[in-house]
C-alpha cells in the first residue's frame, strides 16, 4: 500500500504529530510525505518526498499577525500549478494534515482522502467557539482543505469523528517533577518583550523557547533556550507550569503532565480564539494578551490552586484502525468539493 502524508508546517504541532504518526502509518506500507510551509523550527526525519512553500503565517513582536507579509507570498497561480504536479493518483491512502494543495490535487483528479488532524474537529458545530464567531475564521476552517472524509483531534471528544489528542511517547512515559521553573513558549512575541516583562516577576525563573538562539542564554531570571523537541519536552517535564499560545498540542500535553497552564491566543488567529474557549471552558486560565495586566493575572494564577489534569492514552492504534476501515472511496472533483469553483 502506498500512503500520502500532506503535513502543514506552519507551525511545530503539525510536525510533533506527524513524527509520532509516521511509524505507525509505516506498518500500514510505504509512507511519502509532503510538507507545505516554512514556518516549522523543528528538526524531524520524516520521509518527505514533496515540499512546497504553501502558505505560511508570519508574526509581529507584539503577538498579533502580519497580514501583509502573508498576503505578499500567495502565489495562487504557484499553489494551483503545484496541485496539478503532485501525483496524488499514484496512492492508495491520502491523509491530510490540514493542507490545501494536498486537497486541490484531489479534487482535480477526483481521488478520496481523509482531512486528519485538529482542525478537521471544526466541522462539528458541537466544538467550543468563542462568544463572538469569525466568519472568515469560520470559513477557513472548514474550507482551506477540503476533504471527502473528516477525523478530527481536539481536547475532548465533542463528537463521533473527533479523537483525543495525539501525545508524543516521551511525554507520555515521563516522570513529572517540578524544578520550580515556568516553560514559556510565546512564538507571536519577540524576545525582548518576553524578557522585559518577565524581569518584573524577579521571584520566579523562566525558561524562554526562543528561534533566535542556538545555544542556551541566561539574562535575569529568564534563561533563553534554543527550539528543541528535546529541550522542550524536558523543561515541560520538569516544570512547575507552562505559559504558550492556545495552540492545540502543547496544552494537551501540559494537561496530561498535570502542569499548571496558562494560554496566551496569537492576535487574530480564529482556530487560538477557539481553542481558548473550549480551555476556557475546561478551567484552564485564557490571558487575552500580554499587556498591562498581564503581572496581575500572573500572579493570581501562581497563587490559584486550579490545575485542569488529563489522562490522555497511546490512541494512534484505534485512530489509525478506524481510519483504514473506513477510508472513502469514490470518485470526489471539483464538482463536489468545490462546487462555487463550477461554471454553468
Amino acid at each position: 500500500m502506498k500512503i500520502l502524508y500532506s503535513v502543514q508546517a506552519t507551525g511545530n504541532g503539525h510536525i510533533s504529530r506527524a513524527t509520532e504518526l509516521v511509524p505507525y502509518l509505516q506498518r500500514y506500507g510505504l509512507v511519502d510525505v509532503f510538507l507545505s510551509g516554512a514556518n516549522s523550527q523543528l528538526k524531524h526525519d520524516l520521509p518527505v518526498k514533496y515540499r512546497s512553500k504553501g502558505l505560511s503565517l508570519f508574526y509581529s513582536k507584539n503577538g498579533g499577525l502580519q497580514y501583509g507579509k502573508i498576503v505578499s507570498q500567495l502565489n495562487f497561480p504557484g499553489i494551483i500549478k503545484a496541485a496539478r504536479e503532485l501525483p496524488v493518483q499514484n496512492y492508495d491512502v491520502i491523509i491530510n494534515d490540514f493542507e490545501c494543495i494536498t486537497s486541490i490535487a484531489c479534487a482535480f483528479r477526483k481521488i478520496p482522502s481523509v482531512n486528519f488532524g485538529h482542525q478537521a474537529s471544526f466541522y462539528s458545530d458541537l466544538v467550543p467557539r468563542p462568544a463572538q464567531k469569525e466568519i472568515m475564521g469560520e470559513f477557513l476552517l472548514k474550507n482551506y482543505a477540503r476533504a471527502s472524509q473528516y477525523m478530527g483531534l481536539h481536547f475532548e471528544r465533542y463528537d463521533d469523528f473527533i479523537y483525543e489528542p495525539v501525545i508524543k511517547k516521551e511525554i507520555l512515559e515521563s516522570k513529572p517533577r517540578n524544578k520550580g521553573h515556568i516553560t514559556v513558549y510565546l512564538s507571536a512575541y519577540g524576545d525582548e518583550v518576553l524578557t522585559a516583562e518577565f524581569a518584573r516577576l524577579s521571584n520566579f525563573n523562566f525558561e524562554l523557547f526562543s528561534k533566535n538562539v542556538k545555544t542556551p542564554v541566561t539574562i535575569g531570571n529568564v534563561k533563553l533556550m534554543p527550539v528543541s523537541q528535546r529541550l522542550f519536552n524536558e523543561s515541560m517535564i520538569n516544570s512547575y507550569g507552562v505559559i504558550t499560545g492556545a495552540g492545540f498540542e502543547t496544552p494537551a500535553e501540559v494537561m496530561h503532565l498535570g502542569k499548571k497552564l496558562m494560554v496566551i491566543p496569537i492576535g487574530g488567529q480564529y482556530e487560538q480564539k477557539c481553542n481558548a474557549a473550549a480551555l476556557e471552558k475546561m478551567g484552564v486560565t485564557v490571558v487575552p494578551a500580554l499587556d498591562n495586566n498581564f503581572h496581575g493575572s500572573f500572579l493570581e494564577w501562581i497563587g490559584s490552586s486550579n490545575t485542569i489534569v488529563k489522562n490522555y492514552s497511546n490512541n494512534i492504534p484505534d485512530i489509525l484502525g478506524n481510519l483504514f476501515d473506513n477510508y472513502p472511496s469514490g470518485r470526489v472533483g471539483l464538482d463536489l468539493l468545490y462546487p462555487e469553483l463550477m461554471i454553468g
